[in-house]
């Protein structure tokens, strides 16, 4: 598993590393990269950038639901503990 910084294709900000697992998408503006097969493996040849769409309850957090811009694919993350709580509540109102 790779946990390592980056910086967001979508807004342009620097991401420091998650710590307790690999970072897998942006805690400001909550875009992901499609370069996951399983979770931190970056083998994933799609590379592109991943859309957040929605957002589904998952035991005590949530995961947010994401669509590929290349590819259409929905992937999902769990919310990590520093992403941003005004765009999680916003996609949280996307919900049946």
């Amino acid at each position: 598993m790779i946990d390592e910084e980056f910086i967001c294709e979508n807004c342009g900000k620097k991401v420091q590393k998650l710590g307790y697992t690999a970072r897998d998408h942006c805690p400001y503006c909550l875009y992901s990269k499609h370069v996951d097969i399983n979770p931190g493996d970056r083998n994933n040849a799609c590379k592109a950038m991943l859309k957040p769409i929605g957002i589904e309850k998952f035991k005590n957090s949530f995961k947010i639901i994401y669509k590929c811009e290349k590819c259409n694919k929905t992937h999902k993350n769990i919310m990590a503990i520093d992403d941003n709580m005004d765009l999680i509540i916003e996609l949280s109102k996307k919900l049946n």
